[in-house]
């Protein structure tokens, strides 16, 4: 990929994550806490582990991992927006747990040494990577001959929800700097567990179904698509309201369920 064409997919993302981060804390961190739950029991972090979060966000599974690491753990949270650092930092302070580190740092070059690293985390952000390849490799550079890697995907929009809601509006919003990211661009995960076993990583594939709710059309709109879709026009904006709302509210704005399958990628560094 040209490098330029890269920096820009980049800093489109961290102005998406740094806009989110007040709305995620408060809104998206209670739904996807059964998804950092399951993260963190694949993990089998135990005490005295040396944890690396990537793409920790505000910092949910940098905090549970501190926890069942204890203080002789070592927790490095990595993300590549400011903004979710500052809220995550917020959060690990009030937690009490001194003993994690967050860096600024992206997947494709990870702020940690060399077989340093005995759990690798990723909840949620592998489907956010521009290089995974690169991201492959980094992975396997930091974890020890047998360290743990535990990554969570969304599975297609067919089996959840908040894929085809992102998916149905995306199709109104400006086409991304980057292709092959964003929410559904892991739902086959054979091309990354390839690129991980060339880098050194074997892993397969556990699923779960792990659902949440809204209670209205009206803050699922804000929640999941508020950012991406801010800058539309507002005929366009109303159109993908519309879309959304006939694939999946057909009956009026209320509750809803989301169905969320989720994929766990479970590996072992060689």
């Amino acid at each position: 990929m040209d490098p330029s064409t890269e920096r820009q997919g980049l800093q489109w993302q961290i102005g998406v994550w740094d806009r989110l981060s007040q709305l995620y804390v408060e809104e998206i961190d209670p739904r996807f806490a059964a998804v950092v739950q399951h993260v963190l029991r694949r993990g089998e972090v135990k005490a005295g582990d040396r944890v690396l979060d990537l793409g920790t966000g505000t910092g949910s599974v940098a905090i549970g991992a501190a926890a069942l690491a204890g203080p002789a753990g070592r927790v490095t949270a990595v993300d590549i927006s400011p903004d979710m650092l500052a809220m995550a930092r917020r959060r690990v302070v009030e937690s009490g747990h001194g003993h994690v580190d967050l860096r600024e740092g992206r997947a494709e070059q990870l702020p940690a040494a060399d077989s340093s690293v005995d759990v690798l985390l990723a909840s949620l952000s592998l489907m956010y990577v521009i290089d995974r390849g690169a991201a492959a490799r980094e992975m396997r550079r930091v974890l020890r001959p047998g360290g743990r890697l535990v990554a969570a995907v969304w599975a297609a929009a067919d089996q959840c929800d908040i894929v085809l809601f992102q998916q149905t509006a995306g199709r109104f919003a400006p086409t991304p700097p980057v292709p092959g990211v964003g929410p559904g661009s892991l739902a086959d995960p054979a091309v990354l567990l390839a690129q991980l076993a060339e880098a050194g990583i074997v892993a397969s594939v556990e699923t779960e179904e792990l659902g949440f709710d809204f209670p209205s059309f009206d803050l699922a709109w804000e929640v999941l698509a508020g950012v991406t879709t801010a800058q539309l026009a507002p005929d366009k904006q109303q159109e993908a309201k519309a879309a959304v709302q006939a694939a999946m509210w057909p009956g009026g704005r209320g509750s809803r369920h989301f169905r969320n399958v989720t994929q766990f990628i479970v590996g072992r560094a060689r």
